[in-house]
């Protein structure tokens, strides 16, 4: 029966789409995505680097006070690299305080990302910390569509006034523990992958 209901979300995903699921952090208000200038650590590598993808963890400073650590599997996925894309690009919005998302997104995605940012934005608000995607993974492929599923912790990851750069007094709760983020992804005619929607995922994840 799951196995049913993911092949009919990567058809959706490959046709004509559909409304956009929940995107799992439901309870926080967000915002926007504006270029950075910052740059990976020495050591690290940005996930929008267009050499090979990289193994093993990377740090990607997304924001003065904010970083992502990517942790690459072994031979990856280049699907893979949507995902992590996607992850660090909305967080350096949010980190720079812009107004929108729209790299690799088809318009839905755009427009659902963006409003989601804003909610941060409108409110001031930004975040601080270390976030880390890790268990990347392609779920599934159907013809021009594919599932991509991380899994995400924000525990060290607070929302402050982008003001005063103090934590705001009531956290998000969802960022309290680590969640599953699942993406459905199509390739558009010009053979790009970009996110079409946010799936569902029941998958546990722990620090």
């Amino acid at each position: 029966m799951r196995r049913t209901a993911m092949v009919i979300a990567l058809m959706l995903a490959a046709g004509c789409g559909t409304a956009d699921p929940p995107y799992r952090p439901q309870e926080a208000a967000q915002p926007a995505p504006a270029r950075s200038t910052a740059s990976a650590e020495p050591d690290s590598a940005p996930a929008s680097s267009p050499e090979a993808l990289p193994t093993g963890t990377r740090t990607i400073t997304v924001a003065d006070g904010m970083r992502v650590r990517v942790e690459w599997p072994a031979n990856p996925d280049p699907l893979i690299k949507v995902m992590a894309d996607y992850y660090v690009g909305v967080r350096r919005a949010i980190a720079d305080g812009a107004s929108g998302y729209r790299h690799n997104l088809e318009y839905e995605a755009e427009v659902f990302i963006s409003d989601w940012i804003r909610a941060f934005t409108d409110q001031g608000e930004s975040i601080r910390g270390t976030a880390r995607l890790y268990n990347l993974r392609v779920a599934a492929v159907f013809g021009k569509g594919a599932q991509v599923n991380a899994c995400v912790d924000e525990t060290d990851v607070q929302v402050v006034s982008a003001a005063t750069g103090k934590p705001i007094p009531r956290q998000p709760r969802w960022m309290r523990t680590p969640y599953a983020q699942s993406v459905l992804a199509h390739r558009g005619d010009d053979g790009v992958w970009r996110i079409r929607s946010h799936a569902k995922s029941e998958e546990r994840c722990t620090r």
